[in-house]
């Protein structure tokens, strides 16, 4: 019944058919449609390709099924049943459609084999996530999601052009570029795709608009975009060496200002641009252990990312708060939330037994063994940074440190909350220990890494050890402040919005002052066109004076005399006739 349906289109039917059903049914429909699709893609075939022709003269290539698009099909579909458990006690009819057709247009962005296509949904991916952030009733929201659309714009725009220029070309499908030459077309779609990575330094419209969204729209947004572009960094630059030293930096830039963050969901921003950065360093070196090592942390990171949003999110509703410093004793009062943030946390700093450990450590591992030693350094030096961040920091103020008494219970987190992040928890520990239920679905080429060697779970035990003697030796200055940490988003939200304001207030005036002398010189010219005489006693040669019809007035001598002129005419024109 599945093998030829697209689980993209699931889930837009399962966001319309929720968005127009009662509130009742709207919950039933959120928890059990989406694990159609899941079914759905176990079904589809390898080397399925499907299409229609639009107009007579353009065929929409919309599902081509590899092994590469498989499995991010997979996860977005394991991710959307997640999504939809944990969002179905949402009572907006608008956040659920847009929710659902965001995780569609995500599968279909990845299942999508010609550039018109992909763009298409591409540019879908960011108008249903948008309504993710402005469905939060906050005012803040409103000018998130703004500049979170006006980024988006950019990236859609400057892949439009590379895509144009592709297809003028001749070049209709999606390819890998990089063995092409590397002209306009390349740097547009790679600028475009560069945006929605996250690449530092345009990367701020996570941490921006992600906190900015709705409690479960944030979980949707921290799954998607990015790993779309992770996908499109794979299918499109694998092997681009350029995007190395972009990886590493993204790794780095993360981990450091999410050591300084005090607002969850903020830190957990700035840990995705963290954890994309070892996928886009994986993509980067190109070999087919990287490659794996990419595509396996994207789909970890899905997982445990999402994991720590749902717990995060569960505790800001329930309490009203999400700034670190104000919380504390949350382990006593949610032990559940408790439990899953553990898996969650341990998850994404890479400790064994949980999947974090079966991901990272191939990327990093795949750098060693091609020779660039000083990236898997510093990607093992970013990994530091996450266990203060998050295994540290955050569970120790969040959830051990003794209750401050600032966050009481406003409301109790519902049990299909509960139910989600239990399902991402369980998730997230089956990988870990049995890595094989992901690696053999990673699509480029047989995996050969072995994750539970003991170097390797000795190097990650040596780095939580090494991260956990400065925490506790400066325990009382690892404590979030309040303080704001400035960003390269200061740039468009201060100088850039100066400048707009400036460029605006000048084109309104010239409008102003161009409109008050064409109304003049309209004026004027009807009143020379009535009356010429105007102009001659205007002209820079003679005597200037003011206007006046007695000088132009005609003497009643002159009258008489055409008159007489004119009667003789006429009495020597008869006398001659006669």
């Amino acid at each position: 019944m599945f093998e030829h349906f697209h689980p993209g289109f699931i889930f837009f039917l399962v966001g319309l058919f929720a968005c127009v059903g009662s509130e009742k049914l709207r919950k039933m429909i959120l928890a059990c449609g989406p694990f159609l699709a899941l079914i759905a893609i176990f079904n589809l075939p390898l080397g399925l390709e499907q299409n229609f022709t639009f107009l007579q003269d353009w065929t929409s290539h919309y599902m081509y099924v590899d092994k590469l698009s498989w499995v991010f099909g997979l996860v977005f579909c394991i991710m959307g049943c997640i999504g939809g458990v944990f969002s179905c006690h949402n009572k907006s009819p608008l956040e659920a459609i847009c929710s659902m057709g965001y995780v569609g247009a995500s599968i279909c962005c990845t299942f999508a084999r010609d550039w018109i296509t992909f763009l298409f949904f591409w540019e879908l991916m960011a108008a249903t996530s948008l309504f993710l952030v402005w469905s939060d009733p906050r005012p803040s929201s409103r000018g998130a999601g703004t500049r979170y659309i006006l980024m988006h714009t950019l990236s859609g725009n400057c892949i439009l052009f590379g895509v144009l220029l592709k297809l003028g070309q001749g070049e209709i499908l999606v390819q890998n570029l990089v063995q092409g030459p590397h002209d306009a077309a390349f740097w547009f779609i790679l600028a475009g795709v560069a945006i929605n990575v996250a690449m530092v330094p345009l990367h701020a419209w996570i941490v921006d608009a992600y906190p900015a969204a709705t409690f479960t729209g944030s979980v949707f947004m921290s799954s998607y975009t990015t790993k779309v572009a992770v996908y499109a960094m794979l299918r499109i630059f694998g092997g681009t060496e350029l995007l190395i030293g972009a990886g590493v930096l993204m790794a780095l830039y993360g981990a450091l200002y999410a050591v300084m963050e005090n607002d969850m969901l903020r830190l957990l921003s700035y840990h995705i641009v963290s954890q994309v950065g070892y996928m886009v360093a994986g993509a980067g070196i190109g070999t087919v252990m990287s490659m794996n090592g990419a595509t396996a942390h994207a789909f970890c990171d899905i997982l445990f990312k999402s994991l720590l949003f749902m717990c995060c999110n569960a505790i800001a509703y329930a309490t009203g708060i999400r700034r670190i410093n104000e919380l504390g004793g949350m382990a006593k009062r949610y032990p559940t939330v408790f439990l899953c943030f553990v898996v969650g946390a341990f998850s994404i700093s890479g400790i064994p037994l949980f999947n974090g450990f079966v991901s990272k450590t191939m990327t990093i591992a795949a750098a060693g063994q091609a020779h660039y030693a000083l990236t898997a350094t510093l990607l093992e030096l970013a990994s530091v940074g996450t266990l203060l961040s998050i295994c540290f920091k955050m569970m120790y103020f969040i959830f051990l440190a003794p209750d401050k008494g600032m966050a009481p219970e406003i409301r109790e987190i519902p049990t299909n909350m509960k139910a989600g992040m239990i399902m991402g928890a369980v998730c997230c520990t089956a990988i870990g220990v049995f890595p094989n239920l992901l690696y053999r679905y990673l699509p480029f080429g047989a995996v050969e890494y072995v994750p539970y060697t003991l170097p390797h779970v000795l190097q990650m035990l040596q780095l939580a050890f090494i991260s956990v003697i400065p925490f506790l030796l400066f325990l009382p200055r690892m404590e979030p402040h309040t303080a704001l940490s400035l960003d390269t988003d200061w740039v468009y939200r201060r100088p850039l919005k100066r400048l707009f304001f400036g460029l605006s207030s000048l084109c309104i005036s010239l409008c102003h002052g161009l409109g008050h002398a064409w109304g003049v010189g309209t004026v004027q010219f009807m009143e020379l066109c009535a009356n010429p005489m105007k102009l001659l006693d205007a002209r820079p040669f003679r005597h200037k004076r003011h206007y006046s019809p007695d000088n132009y007035r005609t003497s009643i001598a002159d009258t008489i005399m055409i008159i007489l002129t004119v009667l003789f005419i006429c009495i020597y024109t008869f006398r001659t006739i006669g």
